[in-house]
């Protein structure tokens, strides 16, 4: 049996990765292989130019790896979670969350904001029902939705867009998201007068672009990534639940196209992923009024479990600003 292009890019990824070959050739059996066959296409692999060519670079970083695995063991050994929090001071979140890069659901970070009740759906639809928006449609039907959006892109009245999420059931078909720059629109800029802007957490004057508004049915997806800057995710209306990778596991998450990984972190194929099997994933479900703090570069899955409403800031009101991720992608 040959191997297909996409079966010997596997290989060389994971043989790169310092995966064991009794276990690359163990998967190439269950896929059906020969077990003959496919030792000698592991050791074919190994031996291949270009994959001894990587070997020698990638071990140009194994200090580095080596020490971001020390990391990721202490984090293990302490059992950090993701902590739930009421009442924490802007000095305190600088310094045990910020500077301390631990992501933090601050349960009480909206409460009293006007956008909790001006921003629900039927609220939104009654005031600027009438306004054009640009929505993301035919997710489903492109697995690169997230990597290539252009395609996707659509204008719709927003009164027919909200009737479709409250009456379409659950679909990752439809979604308002950040690159829909919807907050940019001269008839919505008005709903920016229902955001307060805590000192020490929220800049009083965001740059352009430093406030998203996402908006969808339950069932929306967004695929395991990173930000190249630290997020406040405000939930307003409806259940999101998220899936947390720190960024210092980056070497097990194969990452793939600049911010974006290969897997799913809800049901990872450890089979064609093995290194994400020792992660450490964290899983919560943030409400309407919470906010979770989305540490720069820390991996991050979302899934909407009802009709949502969602606000990310990245204007974080700290000295020096928001530390910025500058990737290679």
């Amino acid at each position: 049996m040959a191997l297909s292009p996409s079966w010997h890019a596997w290989l060389s990824e994971n043989l790169l990765r310092g995966v064991a070959a009794e276990a690359l050739t163990r998967v190439l059996v269950s896929e059906g292989v020969d077990a003959e066959d496919a030792r000698r296409e592991v050791e074919r692999a190994a031996r291949h130019p270009a994959v001894e060519a990587g070997a020698r670079h990638v071990a140009l970083g194994a200090e580095v790896a080596s020490l971001l695995d020390v990391r990721a063991a202490l984090h293990a050994q302490a059992g950090v979670g993701v902590e739930r929090r009421r009442g924490v001071s802007a000095d305190e979140f600088r310094d045990r969350y910020y500077r301390a890069h631990q992501p933090v659901i601050l349960e009480d970070f909206l409460e009293d904001w006007p956008l909790l009740e001006h921003w629900r759906p039927e609220a939104l639809a009654r005031t600027h029902g009438d306004v054009e928006v640009e929505v993301m449609t035919g997710r489903e039907a492109r697995l690169d939705h997230d990597v290539s959006p252009d395609a996707c892109r659509t204008v719709m009245r927003l009164a027919d867009f909200l009737h479709r999420l409250e009456h379409g059931g659950p679909t990752n078909d439809l979604y308002l998201t950040a690159r829909n720059f919807a907050l940019e629109r001269p008839e919505l800029r008005g709903l920016l007068d229902d955001v307060r802007f805590p000192p020490g957490f929220l800049h009083p004057r965001p740059a352009p672009g430093g406030i998203k508004l996402w908006v969808g049915p339950a069932g929306t997806r967004t695929a395991l990534h990173h930000d190249v800057d630290s997020v406040m995710f405000g939930q307003v209306h409806g259940r999101k639940r998220f899936w947390l990778v720190p960024s210092f596991e980056t070497a097990r998450v194969y990452n793939h196209t600049h911010v974006w990984s290969a897997v799913d972190a809800s049901a990872p194929d450890l089979a064609r992923f093995p290194a994400f099997g020792t992660a450490h994933v964290r899983e919560v479900v943030l409400g309407p009024g919470e906010l979770l703090f989305i540490p720069v570069g820390w991996w991050h899955q979302v899934h909407a479990l009802d009709v949502s409403v969602s606000v990310t800031f990245q204007s974080l009101d700290l000295p020096g600003g928001n530390a910025r991720w500058h990737t290679s992608g």
